[in-house]
């Protein structure tokens, strides 16, 4: 063993002070593909676990009902404890307010009204500090958000304003805070802790924090939160104890307990939404770690196979020496299985280091451990795959070129080559299209570069495609169904705050109004489970254009349009017969689903939650008046929302009657594949690289390896210009056919992309196009390309041919 060692030892350690610059450069090569590797490989994982670990330590919600009308203000939650299947119920506030002093936008966390919440459901996971003391009045635990915008910390504190008694009953009787300027009194509050679950406080990037306050603060200011009267609001936070499986029978025992369909927000399906947008970020950071060690793959056994050649044609002098075979195998792969390993090691550091970055997208607002994370399985695998790789390509190559030498690739001709020949086209341009096309006699890599080109115009095509559909979303409420732009409550529990008769008609003598729809809003049953149903109700005027998905709005009472992700939880399809129970739960009726649409997003409903009926069906359901009562207003194009808003308000009398609905556009769905954007980015901008240094180096390494060619054609007469123009020509052809194919592939590949996300989320799917993408890859290919091709052009043009003669 000795004797096979010593031999290979002083190969290496000689190649080592002879070629350290190469191997240096491919151990830097080796760490930055398998560190981006690594990096994206742990980070996919750790976003596709990050909803449930947390949702495995946290005692999470199964259901929140609330019992709005009838059952509402006064309803009993003691005995919603007591029903079947109950493992916890805790309540907060939902009517009841205050304000943070110099922090007017953070997020006022319900008002907990019993000890259970934090501690038998929805207790979060702690990240600085410790959970605040039921029992104390001054203390809070915040987001970690409200902590990077007040530049706060844990132990500082802040001042809690509450409105007076009077002022509480005020916000009641008006449904909602008027105003947040409260004159009651004032309660410093001391931050305990940062904390984090799925439903209080996960770190949405939408809002600037939240805070909440105990039960002990609750008591201390019960007629401050509460007010005088029997108004107050308090909704329930239910834990069941067979999850998902359980809430069936709950809501038939709550339905009956409330003497009505309560409406529950199912939280089990919003993590199940959720959970499918953190799968998805993952699966697409997966992919990006896939294409990225493919790519690595290519350039590394590239360089591998070139540096293992050159090593052994070196050794061949020590062949006639007595070096086996075996030997020489072994020397000539040791120095790229060294920086490999080298490399493979540094990149493993890297991905560690840069783990606090991780998870990105929504995973990042429910990681309940952020911060330093090594995922010791994915280093192992890929160090241990990379080095593998490499070692049996290496030993593989070296051992081929010992036994039988390296034998020149077999001259493959092209269709294109020849056309060109038989059209008479000159020499230089003939020959550029043969350097592209053709390996030749030199066994020169022609597909790389075309390949190279290709991926690098899809990527950087394909990534703005899909950039394109998320800036159409984020300006278009319609995307989300809410083609109506101004709203109005005017009723609530049955009531009307003012005549709507009269609202109706000041609405629509505005010269901007195209429509308005008098909207009765209340909870039905669809197939068991509650769902809020809306009254489509135009009045004397023009229908509200609401954006159909599939089949038609509904005509006649025995009618209903389901939102997608009713329907999907039904298993109900278009022309399916479907049993609705309105407020009566003694009788259901039949309907008949005509089509897919979404519904108002608004404080109480989600966009794809929700249904629409008739006017004359509404009123089969619920004879005896509704949940809410709104107007949903529908502008001219071109109108501004705001500017109409405020002439109507200014008309009513009041600065709050009407409001601009497309405020209340959804904020989770949109940030859930907003935080998915960067990867297309950061996958176009990898494969754009990649497509520079493929092209580059094919460029550069195809002068140098035909060289013989170039000077045989110098020796009968090309000029220096025409040696430029064969390498011009070359560096073209690998533009027309990057953009050929990249720029089709490449939108449709960004389309796809966006169909995928607007299917998940859901949305209104609109064919993206990158308009200013497509006007500005043509001129930045050619140049990038023009750029590459200067230096090996000139090369060409300098080459001594006599010296390049004599060497063949």
């Amino acid at each position: 063993m000795a004797g096979l060692w010593r031999p290979v030892w002083a190969w290496l350690r000689l190649d080592l002070r002879r070629r350290w610059l190469s191997l240096l450069a491919l151990a830097l090569l080796v760490a930055l593909a398998t560190g981006t590797v690594m990096t994206a490989a742990a980070g996919a994982r750790r976003g596709a676990s990050a909803l449930d670990r947390m949702l495995d330590v946290t005692l999470p919600v199964t259901l929140m009902p609330v019992p709005g009308g009838p059952g509402g203000p006064g309803f009993d939650w003691e005995a919603a404890r007591r029903l079947p299947g109950v493992a916890a119920v805790g309540t907060f506030l939902a009517s009841g307010t205050f304000s943070i002093e110099g922090h007017p936008g953070v997020e006022i966390g319900g008002v907990p009204m019993d000890t259970e919440i934090n501690r038998t459901v929805e207790r979060p996971v702690v990240l600085a500090g410790r959970l605040a003391d039921p029992a104390r009045v001054d203390e809070a635990v915040v987001s970690s958000r409200f902590l990077e915008h007040s530049g706060l910390s844990v132990g500082d504190t802040v001042t809690a304003i509450l409105p007076t008694p009077a002022e509480t009953d005020a916000m009641l009787a008006n449904n909602g805070p008027a105003s947040v300027s409260f004159s009651g009194p004032r309660q410093r509050l001391t931050i305990v802790g940062v904390v984090r679950s799925f439903w209080w406080f996960h770190d949405d990037p939408a809002y600037l924090g939240g805070i909440q306050t105990t039960y002990g603060f609750t008591e201390a200011y019960r007629e401050n939160l509460v007010g005088t009267g029997d108004q107050a609001f308090v909704v329930g936070l239910v834990r069941l104890r067979d999850g998902a499986a359980g809430i069936p029978a709950f809501q038939a025992a709550l339905d009956r307990l409330a003497k009505h369909p309560v409406d529950a927000f199912d939280i089990v399906k919003e993590a199940a939404d959720y959970r499918a947008t953190t799968t998805f970020e993952a699966g697409a950071l997966a992919a990006f770690a896939l294409a990225a060690y493919l790519a690595a793959v290519v350039l590394v056994g590239q360089a591998v196979v070139r540096f293992v050649i050159g090593a052994t044609a070196d050794l061949g002098v020590l062949r006639t020496l007595g070096l086996t075979t075996r030997q020489a195998t072994v020397a000539a792969a040791a120095g790229p299985v060294l920086a490999t390993t080298a490399g493979a090691l540094a990149g493993a550091v890297a991905a560690a280091a840069v783990s606090p970055l991780f998870p990105i997208g929504s995973a990042a607002d429910v990681e309940p451990r952020p911060g330093f994370d090594v995922d010791l399985a994915v280093l192992a695998a890929v160090v241990g795959v990379t080095v593998l790789l490499v070692a049996v390509a290496a030993t593989t190559t070296a051992f081929a070129a010992s036994v039988r030498g390296i034998r020149p690739a077999r001259p493959r001709g092209s269709g294109f080559a020849r056309l060109a020949y038989r059209a008479g086209l000159p020499a230089p341009v003939l020959t550029g299209l043969r350097f592209a096309l053709e390996p030749g006699r030199a066994g020169a890599a022609v597909r790389p570069a075309l390949v190279g080109a290709v991926v690098g115009v899809l990527g950087v095509l394909g990534s703005l495609t899909f950039q394109s559909g998320v800036a159409d979303a984020a300006a278009n409420p319609a995307r989300f169904g809410q083609s109506f732009e101004v709203g109005s409550v005017v009723g609530w529990g049955g009531e009307d705050f003012a005549p709507a008769d009269d609202i109706r008609r000041l609405v629509a003598a505005d010269r901007d109004v195209l429509a308005v729809n008098d909207t009765l809003v209340d909870v039905a049953t669809v197939e068991r489970r509650p769902v809020t149903l809306f009254s489509l109700d135009p009045g004397t005027g023009r229908p509200l254009s609401v954006p159909v998905l599939s089949g038609r709005l509904p005509a006649t009472p025995g009618e209903i349009v389901l939102a997608p992700g009713v329907a999907s939880r039904a298993g109900a399809r278009v022309g399916d017969i479907v049993t609705v129970t309105g407020r009566s739960l003694a009788d259901g009726r039949p309907m008949r689903v005509t089509g897919l649409a979404f519904v108002p997003q608004d404080s109480h409903t989600d966009y794809n939650q929700g249904g629409w009926v008739s006017a004359a069906g509404y009123r089969a359901l619920f004879p005896d008046g509704f949940k809410y009562h709104e107007f949903h207003v529908e502008l001219r194009p071109g109108a501004s929302a705001p500017a109409v808003r405020d002439r109507l308000n200014e008309a009513a009398g009041a600065g709050d009657v009407f409001y601009v609905l497309t405020d209340e556009l959804p904020i989770d769905a949109m940030n859930r594949f907003l935080g998915i954007a960067a990867l297309p980015r950061l996958l176009g901008a990898f494969l754009g690289v990649l497509a520079v240094g493929t092209v580059g180096h094919a460029l550069f390494v195809g002068v140098r390896r035909r060289r013989h060619e170039v000077a045989v054609l110098r020796a009968l007469g090309t000029t220096r210009w025409q040696s430029r123009a064969i390498v011009l020509t070359q560096a073209a052809v690998i533009v027309l056919v990057g953009l050929a194919v990249g720029v089709p592939v490449g939108v449709l590949l960004g389309r796809a992309l966006w169909r995928a996300i607007a299917t998940s989320t859901p949305l209104i799917y609109v064919p993206p196009l990158a308009t200013a993408a497509l006007a500005l890859v043509v001129p930045a290919v050619i140049v990038t390309v023009g750029v590459l091709a200067s230096v090996p052009a000139r090369r060409a043009a300098r080459l001594r041919v006599p010296d390049v003669l004599r060497a063949e």
